[in-house]
Formats: structure tokens, C-alpha cells, sequence
């Protein structure tokens, strides 16, 4: 029985023995149809690589800033908090923290439209294609846009205008900048990929000015509105309780007037400027053309069997 299993094993070996010749006999008649297409795959990738603008990154690191936010109104919140709900007053105290609410709204459709016209962004977001180191300006495709006429000229799909879109605008915005916070440390990177450099850094900056002005602005019309509606309320009640509740309100809403007034960075506190990156952030060319190889690869294998 034993000598009847070592015949089948060994049956089994050659014929694995032998499939596997035939598979690198099949592979060494075809090796020219290989070596063939990965060199036109290896030498597609070079061309697109090198097709590829570079792009660089500028990043600032903020830290933020909570000494607007509101914390004693928190604790009042859960001081108060029932007084106050008497007089059908919600303070709050379990909401997101402004921080958090500020990296939200940068991500926003609505920032970001603002942003864009403000800063007459729509030409270097939509109709870029690189940047000419030698004369530190932005390559336009003259496809989308004429430099001469300041007009735009592309073919707009269908459904859309000769201009771009806000949408389409906002989309290309997202894809540049990036928002994130460190999960250790709650400091947050507010970065900026794009073409030229110094336009990245400048981008860079101004994002950081306008989601503090945006705080701010905020900050301010809320605390005037609630300032006003305390008042009303207080002029409303005889309870010596709430009426003490809607003065502590209306005291820390006037702080939190003053912090904004007095603070340039109202919810972002920068610690690490953003600088003119020096070296690309991508493509990464040698990536692409291994890419490129292996495909070739692959695909060549593929059709030989």
C-alpha cells in the first residue's frame, strides 16, 4: 500500500515537474512579445512622469485658541442651566468646540466660494497647468483661458457655463488645500499643494487670516444677539435668580467682545509659519515609471498565456 502512495506521489512531482517546464518554455518563446510591451509601458510612464508638473506643498501648524470660545460659559451652563431653561433660554455647554467647528468650515463649499472671489482665485485654481521657474509665473492653458482677452474660452460640458462653476471651482479648491489635526498633540496642519510655491505659501497664509476673521465675525454678532436678547429677557423677569443668571451671560459675552476685538488670531494661534517649500511634494516620477514596468509586466504574462 505504502509503495502504491510513493509511485502516485511521485507521479504527481513530475507532472508538476513538467507543467512548470512547459510554463517557462511557453514564457521563453514569447519573451520578445514581453520585453516588447514593457518596454512600451516603462516608456509610456517615463513620458507621463516627466508630463507631470511639479506640485509643492506649504504647510502652517496653529494651535487652537479656546480663550474665545467661551469656557465660563460652560460652567455657567451647568451652573445655571436650569434657571435658565425656566425662562426658555437653551445656554448650552454640549456643543463642538469652535476649533473644530473652524476646520469644518474651511473644508465648506461656502468658505471656499468666498475665499475664491475674494481673492480672484478662479484663474490659477481652474485654468493652471504649471509653473515656469525661470520667470516665476503660472503656465495657462489657453485651451480653458486667453491671457490676451482675460476671457474665458474653454468648451463647457454639458450643463455648464463658459466660466467655471462654483462647484467646479470648490472642487479643484479640495483637491489644493488640506485641513487635519493631530489626534496626540490637537495641533491642527492647514496645508496648500499647488504648482508654484510661493503661491502655495501665500494661499497658505490667507486661509489662516480668513478663518480667524470668519471666528471673529462670528464671534461678534453672536455675542451682540445674545447681549440684546438678555437684556430683553432681564427686563422680562422678577426672579432674582435669573435675572443674576442673564447678568453672568451678558458679562461673559462682553469678554468674549473684547477677545475678539483685541486677537488677529481668534481661534488659530500659529506656531509654525508657513515657508516657501523648496522641493516638490509630487509627482513621484520613480513610482510612476516602476508602475509602469510592473504593468507592462504583468499584462505581457497575461496574454502570452
Amino acid at each position: 500500500m505504502s509503495t502504491q502512495n510513493t509511485q502516485e506521489n511521485e507521479t504527481t512531482y513530475r507532472e508538476d515537474e513538467i507543467d512548470l517546464r512547459e510554463l517557462f518554455s511557453i514564457l521563453w518563446k514569447g519573451k520578445w512579445i514581453i520585453v516588447g510591451v514593457i518596454f512600451l509601458f516603462t516608456i509610456a510612464s517615463v513620458a507621463y512622469a516627466l508630463y507631470l508638473p511639479n506640485e509643492y506643498k506649504a504647510t502652517a501648524i496653529v494651535q487652537p485658541n479656546e480663550s474665545g470660545s467661551g469656557g465660563k460659559l460652560s460652567q455657567l451652563a451647568g451652573q445655571f442651566g436650569g434657571l435658565a431653561s425656566l425662562a426658555g433660554i437653551n445656554i448650552g455647554g454640549g456643543e463642538s468646540s469652535d476649533a473644530i467647528i473652524a476646520m469644518e468650515i474651511m473644508k465648506s463649499w461656502g468658505f471656499a466660494e468666498k475665499f475664491i472671489e475674494r481673492h480672484s482665485l478662479a484663474v490659477p485654481l481652474f485654468a493652471a497647468k504649471g509653473w515656469s521657474q525661470s520667470s516665476n509665473e503660472l503656465v495657462i492653458d489657453g485651451e480653458l483661458y486667453n491671457t490676451q482677452t482675460k476671457n474665458w474660452v474653454r468648451e463647457p460640458p454639458k450643463g455648464k457655463t463658459i466660466e467655471p462653476t462654483s462647484w467646479e471651482l470648490y472642487k479643484e479648491f479640495k483637491e489644493s488645500v488640506s485641513v487635519s489635526q493631530d489626534k496626540e498633540t490637537g495641533l491642527i496642519s492647514i496645508s496648500v499643494t499647488y504648482y508654484s510655491p510661493n503661491i502655495a505659501k501665500r494661499w497658505t497664509d490667507l486661509l489662516v487670516q480668513e478663518i480667524n476673521q470668519y471666528m471673529k465675525d462670528r464671534a461678534l454678532k453672536e455675542a451682540n444677539e445674545s447681549i440684546q436678547y438678555l437684556e430683553q429677557q432681564i427686563n422680562q423677569t422678577s426672579v432674582a435668580e435669573i435675572r443674576t443668571v442673564f447678568g453672568e451671560l451678558i458679562q461673559e459675552q462682553h469678554k468674549t467682545k473684547m477677545l475678539a476685538q483685541v486677537s488677529d488670531e481668534y481661534i488659530f494661534k500659529t506656531i509654525s509659519r508657513a515657508k516657501v517649500p523648496e522641493e516638490k511634494n509630487k509627482p513621484n516620477r520613480l513610482i510612476i515609471c516602476i508602475l509602469g514596468f510592473l504593468l507592462g509586466l504583468i499584462l505581457s504574462v497575461i496574454y502570452i498565456f
